[in-house]
């Protein structure tokens, strides 16, 4: 769907086919439908995230899983998720690899209070760890705006295959 389709939606079905693009948070879609008409679709959704109040922002980051998580184990991701990390060969961790994720994920979440956000289908699982790894190293402001430009792939990605 083109942009001008998009802002010729009523509000409605503008969040009807939008709202599953940000993990657990439809608040951006429902905003995003009310500040049409968009230009660019990602840009306008995007603008709402950075004019999000800070909290609102780490509730958004805060919604999306661990990467290698139970969650990808138990099977209870969403559609969407589960195939980001199947992508990335994170549903199919071994022992080792496993606790090698749990341990960071623990220590990511502990030092920034939310779970790490990468764009998974831009990577692999060597290229998570090592991410995982460096940003850990990072100012708590710095992992906010890299979890949110994360975000921003990931709901790239996900509005192409909506096409």
């Amino acid at each position: 769907m083109i942009v001008a389709d998009a802002n010729l939606l009523d509000d409605d079905a503008f969040v009807a086919r939008y709202r599953e693009l940000f993990e657990h948070s439809p608040w951006v879609v429902e905003r995003a439908a009310r500040q049409r008409p968009f230009d660019h679709l990602h840009d306008g959704l995007m603008a709402v995230v950075h004019a999000a109040s800070l909290d609102e922002q780490l509730a958004l980051i805060r919604a999306h899983p661990e990467l290698g998580g139970r969650a990808a184990i138990d099977r209870s991701l969403t559609t969407a998720s589960a195939a980001e990390q199947a992508s990335a060969g994170l549903d199919r961790l071994d022992e080792a690899e496993f606790a090698r994720f749990h341990a960071l994920n623990n220590a990511y979440r502990d030092s920034f209070g939310f779970p790490f956000v990468i764009c998974v289908r831009l990577t692999d699982k060597a290229g998570i760890l090592a991410a995982l790894e460096r940003r850990l190293q990072n100012p708590r402001e710095v992992e906010v705006a890299t979890a949110i430009e994360e975000i921003g792939k990931i709901v790239r990605l996900r509005l192409e295959a909506l096409a």
